[in-house]
């Protein structure tokens, strides 16, 4: 048996918009200036409050990073509701879960620094709450790159992390896998640049949905 554990922004859904965007707004609340659409980009896949204050350029989580992470929550889905800011799948995933969920011997799951509301959202919305094995979120363990999401999705399906890939398209999922022994597949249509991910330890880059697929057939043969 082995296991596909999937990042979710960046990896399956394209949600740079409306992370920037309920982001601008957390610091225009704040009185600060907002952050450029590179920076936000560059912290996609953290904790949220780790990842806010890495963009107010403090090394540790602060009471004014915990204040503007409360407010990010609490404006995070109304402006999800708004015109423009679907977290819609890159194209070409929605036929590569299905064609993952109907392999024998396969498992699919999720390691995401979203909450588990939002992971949910987005599981449901297309169709992934039916195909995900299992998942660990923000919620349940230490932010990325820590190695606990992908060791407890292993523990709980009994799978061995040599037998795991993430794939991702941040640094952190790259350090996450390496660290949990597992492979990792970094993707190239997310938010940080190839030759980060090769130096995060990538073991592949797919340069498409379907060469994640390839990729993992040769790693079968």
């Amino acid at each position: 048996m082995r296991l596909v554990l999937f990042d979710c922004d960046g990896t399956l859904v394209d949600s740079a918009a409306l992370i920037h965007e309920v982001m601008v707004r957390t610091f225009a609340a704040f009185d600060l200036a907002a952050p450029v659409i590179a920076e936000t980009k560059a912290i996609i896949g953290l904790t949220l409050d780790i990842a806010i204050a890495r963009l107010l350029g403090q090394p540790h989580v602060n009471d004014r990073a915990l204040a503007m992470t409360a407010h990010y929550k609490s404006i995070f889905a109304g402006v999800r509701q708004e015109p423009g800011f679907e977290e819609a799948l890159f194209p070409g995933i929605g036929p590569l879960v299905a064609a993952l969920s109907r392999r024998p011997g396969l498992k699919i799951g999720a390691v995401t620094g979203k909450s588990r509301r939002g992971l949910q959202l987005i599981a449901g919305r297309h169709g992934f709450d039916t195909v995900f094995s299992i998942s660990r979120t923000a919620d349940d363990c230490p932010s990325k790159p820590h190695p606990a999401m992908v060791i407890e999705c292993c523990e709980g399906l009994g799978i061995a992390p040599r037998d795991t890939v993430v794939v991702g398209d941040a640094v952190y999922d790259m350090q996450m896998a390496k660290a949990a022994g597992a492979a990792a597949l970094g993707v190239a249509w997310g938010y940080a640049p190839v030759p980060a991910l090769v130096e995060a330890g990538a073991d592949h880059i797919a340069r498409t949905p379907q060469d994640i697929h390839d990729w993992l057939e040769l790693q079968h043969a």
